[in-house]
């Protein structure tokens, strides 16, 4: 029988280190299937967070393709995403030190096609019919001005490292391009397009175009969407066919359009879409003609699922994943990066006859013994204006340990980034970092959050820095007299717009006592100035016009009310961010400096926005424990290099 030690919340042993989440660990993402090869992404922080492009063949044999001194990663958006494509054999990628693309043949070195360092791309695809590439491009060789965004096509037939290639623009005109797709036969070419003030999930519009024999377009005409619509992942079917995604009804449901008429695959309360934060996200494939396989979210966790286009007829496929992403197809199987509660994510292979399930690529090669794992509970909770919002809830979990009778555990509240994106219940070692060593973690989809509807995302529209505020501290509150939380050891932790969200709960409520920011906004104002194309306008839906409302974007700052500000925080900041600049971090250290309040500042050189490096995650990680385990004095278990606390 095991024996079980008793010992406080938060200082409990747990085998789930910092090293055990960052070694043989990586971020599996864009999916791409040539013939029976099956490639995709990954994002490895022990190589300093570079992607990988690794090929699996066949027979089950995985390779990398990428050479050392190269990275497939876009800045397009800044968040990039679809950064390479495959057409037998050959790989297409942009490489992210020059963004210039390449070209890798088998066995072969990268070789230049393109030459111009201030062209980004993305989205790419390849046009067979007319050999060359067709994807998006970010010109950046204007002075001072924003990117110029157009849909380009690249003539394979020239260029290379000594010319420069023969580009040429398909469509111009819109702020922002993406998911350009041919149809089977070459002839069409459909993409997305949209303009400021809105984000692609506000109001995106789909076009259609007819591509000549010369590669060039005409025709252009848009079938669908507007301001007031968000289109995503247009495809064509095997026969020719466009199938999209629209949230026309208040949830992002499957769509075709077939001699001039649109109309539903199927009408549910259910998200076969997701916000566009990336290039190349995909919710759906054909695996056939007649058959379709599709992931769709409700209540917050992702089923998979076959439609048959002929009867419209939707079948679930069982499989313990919850959560689904950048699923692909091809007769007799569908590819998915799948995350379950208590196991990894995971490249899996779908026999869609039999539903047999092979794990190709798991993120992690370290097991956790499941006696460790915190099993997240969903939750609803009531918030303010007499409504609902959702959550995660994951007890402290270690099998061995207890805490001593009438010890209450702490509570780390975690704000999701985006804000427009959404916590899911995968397996995330890093919550369970936390949960191991007893302490307890809600993970919030505040209103603003995906998976529950176009009204729930829009209950953040002029709202935010309120609404996922107040339902963070209603969801604190919540577990308090649900879960038996102590409420003298709430914590609030986020990274970039989470990061907002939670110096906002410190400084507009008091609620918690301590907190963690990433890369946090303080400054509405100055994110509104100073913050790249992509997101230019994003705060004109979120906070409202700037400068015409500039009293909200003062009165939701928290850099603005420091004053209020009365517990201790903990900074961590990459130097060469250039959504969030540093210098939002470093005034709000200082006004806890100036006010005696505890605070620590942990700022990583070559860090952009988001940590990718495997030193700077680990090191976060357990200076964030620290800091609580002084905070709040508690006994660590564990030996970790102290972060110095000011004011302690």
């Amino acid at each position: 029988m095991t024996n079980i030690k008793t010992a406080p919340y938060g200082s409990w042993q747990s085998p789930i280190s910092s090293d055990l989440i960052v070694s043989e660990s990586v971020k599996l993402s864009d999916i791409v299937l040539d013939g029976d090869d099956i490639y995709w992404i990954e994002m490895r922080p022990s190589e300093g967070g570079r992607n990988i492009i690794v090929r699996c063949t066949s027979d089950g044999q995985r390779a990398d393709i990428t050479p050392p001194d190269f990275n497939s990663r876009t800045r397009v958006h800044e968040y990039g995403g679809r950064s390479f494509a495959v057409d037998q054999a050959d790989v297409y990628f942009s490489n992210f030190s020059d963004q210039r693309i390449y070209r890798q043949q088998p066995n072969g070195v990268p070789s230049a096609i393109t030459t111009d360092k201030s062209l980004y791309f993305a989205d790419i695809i390849v046009d067979r019919l007319h050999p060359g590439l067709i994807c998006v491009c970010e010109d950046h060789s204007g002075q001072g001005a924003e990117p110029e965004n157009r849909l380009i096509r690249i003539d394979l037939a020239e260029g290379g490292e000594t010319s420069d290639p023969q580009l040429t623009v398909l469509a111009w005109g819109s702020d922002f391009y993406a998911s350009p797709c041919l149809s089977p036969d070459g002839s069409q070419l459909a993409w997305l397009s949209w303009n400021h003030p809105n984000m692609p999930w506000d109001g995106t519009e789909l076009w259609i175009g007819t591509i000549g024999q010369d590669g060039t377009l005409s025709k252009s005409e848009k079938v669908a969407g507007g301001r007031d619509e968000s289109i995503f992942q247009p495809q064509w079917s095997p026969d020719g066919t466009l199938y999209f995604v629209s949230d026309r009804t208040g949830w992002w449901n499957l769509y075709r359009r077939r001699q001039n008429e649109i109309k539903p695959i199927l009408e549910m309360e259910a998200e076969f879409g997701m916000p566009q934060w990336l290039f190349g996200m995909s919710t759906y494939a054909f695996e056939s003609a007649q058959r379709l396989i599709c992931t769709y979210t409700q209540h917050g966790r992702s089923q998979l699922a076959q439609i048959d286009v002929a009867t419209d007829r939707l079948d679930t496929i069982e499989t313990p994943y919850t959560g689904i992403a950048y699923l692909r197809a091809s007769p007799g199987c569908a590819v998915f990066v799948g995350g379950s509660a208590t196991e990894p994510t995971a490249i899996v292979k779908l026999d869609t006859d039999t539903h047999s399930l092979e794990i190709l690529r798991r993120s992690s090669r370290n097991e956790i013994d499941r006696g460790y794992i915190s099993i997240p509970r969903t939750i609803e909770f009531p918030t303010t204006r007499a409504q609902t919002s959702h959550a995660f809830f994951y007890p402290p979990q270690n099998k061995n340990y207890q805490a001593p009778a009438g010890d209450r555990p702490p509570l780390i509240v975690i704000s999701h980034g985006g804000p427009t994106a959404a916590a899911t219940d995968s397996l995330n070692p890093a919550i369970q970092y936390w949960t191991s060593r007893g302490i307890a973690v809600l993970d919030v989809n505040y209103g603003g959050s995906t998976g529950y509807g176009r009204a729930y995302r829009q209950r953040l529209y002029g709202e935010w820095g309120v609404v996922d505020t107040n339902d963070c501290v209603n969801g604190a509150k919540y577990t308090i007299e649900t879960f038996g939380i102590d409420p003298d050891r709430l914590i609030i932790r986020g990274s970039s717009a989470g990061g907002y969200t939670t110096l906002c709960a410190l400084v507009f409520h008091d609620v918690f006592k301590a907190g963690a920011s990433y890369y946090g906004v303080s400054d509405l104002e100055a994110l509104a100035q100073e913050t790249h194309k992509f997101e230019a306008r994003y705060l004109d839906q979120l906070v409202g016009p700037y400068p015409e409302r500039k009293d909200l974007y003062i009165a939701r700052s928290p850099i603005h009310h420091g004053q209020d500000l009365s517990c201790p925080v903990i900074f961590f900041q990459g130097l060469e961010d250039k959504v969030v600049p540093p210098d939002q971090a470093e005034r709000m250290v200082d006004i806890l400096r100036d006010k005696k309040l505890p605070v620590a500042y942990v700022a990583f050189e070559k860090e952009q926005h988001g940590f990718r490096m495997a030193q700077n995650i680990k090191r976060s990680l357990d200076a964030e424990l620290y800091f609580y385990s002084r905070i709040f004095g508690f006994q660590l278990a564990d030996e970790i290099e102290p972060v110095e606390i000011e004011n302690l």
